[in-house]
């Protein structure tokens, strides 16, 4: 065996002892779980997390996704929690401690003052009988048989099976809160994917004097014009109120072409396509994908609650915007 094998093997040993590590503790999932899932529902204050060490660099990230999935998160340093920071932690908190051991010092320390106040405490820990189990309110166990360190001293499989248990924690959390992809968003503002659900259809069309609008009696050949002219690929068809009657498309005016008919004296009425896809400027530019995608279009007029045309949006447009 060359020493590339070698280190593959490796790694692909950590993936299965990892992965074995996991369900493990995925088995002993029972209705502490549950009760724990429920605590935090009913918390009237905050989720607190705090762990030493590889727990807190866990606990930090788990901190993270319950935050922006709906659950108000932080977490707090045991140490630093020893040393005044234990009043960030006020009654009708949730507190979750993370130690492999249930024996670390400094998160022991704070369960007497944790006692007197109304905070609910859940442990996780890699060992039923450990003093931070026995002094949980509620205690999840995320034992593991081997550490993927073949030394067995770094943490390893058990920092990912507390990982994972925090994700299932947050999962069942947003499922049970309802959580939609708009209040992700809500919480991502600055990211790209919080940009784009909540840019709106009015934050993408053209408007104005971009908007590809014709009347009824405009003539064909005139109507091309103006197609060429704004590049949509589309023509808006109102009547004389203003009103949206049609639309008539680059592939229409294909269409036309090829089947060889006299086009000179032709009206927009003639050849529009009828009760045209719309969208309101309000909506979702996500909404206006799926109504594209569903309907197999690749343009869609806006309307105002009048059915009055105020822009139009293609495809492109939603490439352009990275919705696509």
């Amino acid at each position: 065996m060359n020493v590339q094998d070698k280190y593959l093997d490796w790694g692909k040993e950590v993936f299965a002892i990892e992965e074995q590590a996991v369900r493990e503790v995925a088995s002993s999932l029972d209705e502490h779980f549950a009760a724990a899932v429920a605590t935090i529902l009913d918390c009237r204050g905050r989720v607190i997390i705090t762990g030493m060490g590889k727990s807190g660099h866990i606990g930090r990230k788990i901190a993270a996704s319950m935050a922006s999935t709906g659950t108000p998160t932080y977490f707090v340093h045991p140490a630093e929690a020893g040393h005044g920071d234990l009043g960030m932690i006020v009654d009708g908190d949730v507190l979750i401690a993370l130690s492999n051991s249930g024996e670390n010092e400094e998160i022991l320390a704070l369960i007497p003052a944790i006692k007197r106040k109304h905070v609910q405490l859940i442990c996780i820990t890699g060992k039923a009988g450990s003093s931070m189990a026995k002094h949980a309110d509620i205690h999840l166990c995320a034992h593991v048989s081997h550490e993927a360190c073949p030394l067995g001293l770094a943490p390893t499989s058990s920092t990912t099976a507390v990982l994972v248990l925090g994700d299932a924690l947050t999962v069942a959390l947003l499922r049970a809160r309802q959580f939609t992809p708009e209040d992700f968003a809500l919480s991502h503002p600055a990211g790209s994917l919080g940009k784009r659900l909540l840019l709106t259809v009015a934050d993408v069309m053209h408007g104005g004097q971009e908007m590809p609008l014709v009347q009824e009696d405009t003539l064909l050949h005139q109507a091309i014009v103006t197609m060429s002219e704004k590049g949509l690929g589309m023509l808006i068809v109102v009547d004389c109120d203003g009103q949206l009657s049609g639309l008539f498309t680059d592939g229409d005016l294909r269409r036309l072409f090829q089947n060889n008919q006299q086009l000179k004296a032709w009206t927009m009425a003639d050849v529009m396509g009828q009760a045209p896809k719309t969208i309101r400027p309000d909506r979702l530019a996500t909404e206006a994908l799926k109504t594209m995608q569903t309907n197999k279009v690749n343009g869609l007029v806006v309307i105002d609650e009048d059915n009055h045309p105020v822009g139009a949006l293609n495809m492109h447009d939603l490439l352009q915007a990275r919705i696509v």
